[in-house]
């Protein structure tokens, strides 16, 4: 007998990933705005030509920050699904640990840039996100241990 823990309702689940998506959306509004800004509309004849610049520095660099906001959550959920691909025997239990790994990359580097750092370790904490794709997209999963599994649960 297997206990299951921590398991969460679909509407909740639902709720977080469209949050999610929400908030990634909401900061592709800072690149309209820059768009609007260089559109060269006659409404925008009231600005100078610095000013004009200085807007859209100004959103170019709220897009950034919103990236580094964004990059927390894209980070923290690798955690998760590493710790489920190192658990389920599917696929490599190395893939988990490079995801796991990768978590706390995306994490630091989205703090340091809050701090004022420029830190770019997603280079070599990426691998696991990367391997698992080609790996999935080359290999599959082990049809043998899910069938197993899934015996398991029926």
């Amino acid at each position: 007998m297997t206990t299951r823990t921590a398991e969460t309702s679909p509407l909740v689940r639902a709720r977080v990933a469209g949050f999610l998506y929400l908030m990634a959306m909401l900061n592709e509004v800072n690149n309209l705005a820059v768009l609007q800004l260089l559109s060269g509309a006659d409404y925008l004849k009231v600005f100078t030509t610095e000013q004009l610049q200085a807007l859209v520095t100004l959103f170019l660099r709220l897009h950034g920050q919103g990236l580094n906001i964004a990059q927390i959550f894209w980070g923290l959920w690798l955690f998760p699904m590493g710790y489920l691909v190192f658990k389920s025997g599917f696929l490599p239990r190395i893939l988990g640990i490079l995801l796991m790994i990768g978590c706390f990359g995306y994490v630091i580097q989205s703090f340091a840039a809050f701090l004022g750092y420029n830190v770019s370790i997603i280079f070599f904490t990426g691998w696991g996100e990367l391997l698992l794709l080609l790996w999935l997209l080359i290999k599959g999963v082990n049809v043998e241990q899910w069938n197993k599994r899934a015996a398991e649960f029926a």
